[in-house]
């Protein structure tokens, strides 16, 4: 059995909870909040038997295998970095940081201290993605000449304080939801040679949409985050052959549509849970075969991934106050 931990006790770790609750061979064993209330009201309702009213406490507890960041952006670095250096194996939600320089801190301080560390880029994960990447890489759809991704919703009634509308916690869709479409590309093309990109800010100095292009070789991707509309999260694929479509929403898709010429194939693939369930089961599989990195996301991936969206805030100036 695979004792997990919890950092933060906001949506998200509640989502991770119930997801994790799903998957065999893993159990949430011990909650940390800096409000030991919130954390004990949190390992009551998912049935863990720790509770913490500091992040320390737990790193140093010896009471888990591995420990799931949860804060917002601003915390990941710093408490990932306490987290290993006290000897734990670390699950870290996207981006693992703000900026490449966290980042390449954070792998160091695995590497250093022998642990497994991985940015919870959960999508990576999804059996839909996972099947469309095998679709490209084995020529299915041919030379890919065309990616389209978006990611928007409409966040501007949220709190200016909360995290995603405020600089002081990184505000902003691009790392919040930007990551998403850029991580496609990224997957299935590789790193762009050249990137263009614009945005508009809203105004507590946060960035609220954001077009960018990835140029490549043969190939362009055209991606979109945003936050203040809606978009239609179906992203597609178009190459020689023909045209992947992940449904919508497409960073956690339950199925994809293949067309080539007048044939349309329709594919559904079961999901389970929310489907934080499947790279839950990619950090058992590391732990129990003594990995230090996943292979599926690695290291470098994570590297890359905040190496590009470091470029997109350079030519976009999106700057947060405490950098």
């Amino acid at each position: 059995m695979i004792k997990w931990g919890i950092v933060g006790a906001g949506n998200i770790a509640h989502s991770f909870s119930k997801d994790l609750a799903l998957v065999n061979g893993g159990k949430l064993v011990s909650v940390a909040s800096r409000n030991l209330e919130k954390a004990k009201t949190f390992a009551d309702e998912y049935g863990a038997p720790n509770a913490f009213g500091s992040y320390d406490e737990l790193f140093n507890s010896n009471t888990v295998d591995v420990i799931y960041i949860a804060t917002p952006h601003t915390n990941h670095a710093q408490l990932s970095i306490a987290a290993m250096k006290a000897g734990n194996n670390v699950l870290c939600e996207k981006p693992a940081g703000v900026n490449k320089s966290e980042v390449a801190q954070m792998v160091k301080v695995a590497k250093e201290n022998q642990v497994f560390f991985m940015e919870a880029l959960w999508s990576r994960f999804n059996p839909t993605i996972i099947k469309v990447k095998e679709l490209v890489d084995n020529g299915t759809i041919g030379n890919i000449g065309y990616l389209h991704a978006d990611f928007a919703f409409y966040g501007l009634d949220r709190n200016e304080n909360g995290r995603l509308l405020n600089p002081e916690l990184a505000g902003g869709s691009l790392l919040d939801i930007g990551i998403y479409p850029i991580f496609l590309s990224y997957l299935m093309l590789g790193k762009p040679k050249d990137i263009k990109a614009t945005a508009n800010f809203y105004k507590t100095g946060v960035e609220v949409q954001m077009s960018i292009i990835f140029n490549y070789e043969n190939a362009q991707a055209i991606l979109y985050s945003g936050l203040n509309s809606n978009s239609e999260k179906k992203a597609e694929i178009a190459g020689s052959k023909g045209t992947i479509f992940i449904h919508p929403r497409w960073h956690e898709a339950s199925g994809y549509t293949i067309e080539k010429g007048d044939d349309t194939r329709i594919n559904q693939l079961v999901k389970i849970g929310k489907g934080y369930t499947y790279e839950i089961e990619e950090v058992h599989s590391c732990l129990r075969s003594g990995k230090k990195e996943s292979e599926l996301w690695s290291h470098q991936n994570s590297l890359d991934l905040i190496e590009i969206m470091d470029s997109i805030r350079k030519k976009t100036g999106i700057v947060f106050p405490f950098e």
